[in-house]
């Protein structure tokens, strides 16, 4: 079985990398939510952009202010679209950085148990030797 010492150093790394890949991972959930905001944002703008459409029409319109009115909110519609692709290229991202902070995880725990049983059976050797001594003393 691998050395104590070397399982310490293995699991100081397994630790920094799981560091890095939750710090990874944050910054991607956080660039989640912000996509999602903005795309709220867009959205809650193209709804009230169409209840001044509905009240013009009401109040009378040109037909060229109408088609501004379409046309502006065409464009609304795109930059819509375009923000729900950035959020789910976002989410799918965050996706791949929990994989990758689960992965990292993993290994950190299995160099810790390994290390773990190291030390067990070390305590378990020094015990049996213990025990050998004292039944040659007595």
């Amino acid at each position: 079985m691998a050395n104590q010492s070397a399982l310490d150093t293995l699991i100081e790394l397994a630790q920094r990398d799981t560091d890095d890949a939750a710090k990874r991972l944050g910054a991607a959930l956080k660039g989640v939510e912000e996509a999602q905001q903005k795309e709220v944002m867009l959205t809650g703008y193209r709804d009230d952009y169409a209840k001044k459409l509905e009240q013009a029409q009401m109040n009378g319109i040109t037909p060229m202010a109408y088609q501004n009115f379409v046309a502006f909110m065409a464009k609304l519609d795109n930059a819509i679209n375009g923000q729900r692709e950035i959020v789910k290229h976002a989410q799918y991202k965050a996706g791949m950085e929990k994989t990758r902070w689960q992965d990292a995880e993993r290994k950190r725990l299995s160099y810790t148990t390994l290390s773990n049983r190291a030390a067990e059976e070390a305590l378990k050797l020094e015990n049996k030797r213990d025990q050998k001594q004292m039944d040659e003393h007595a």
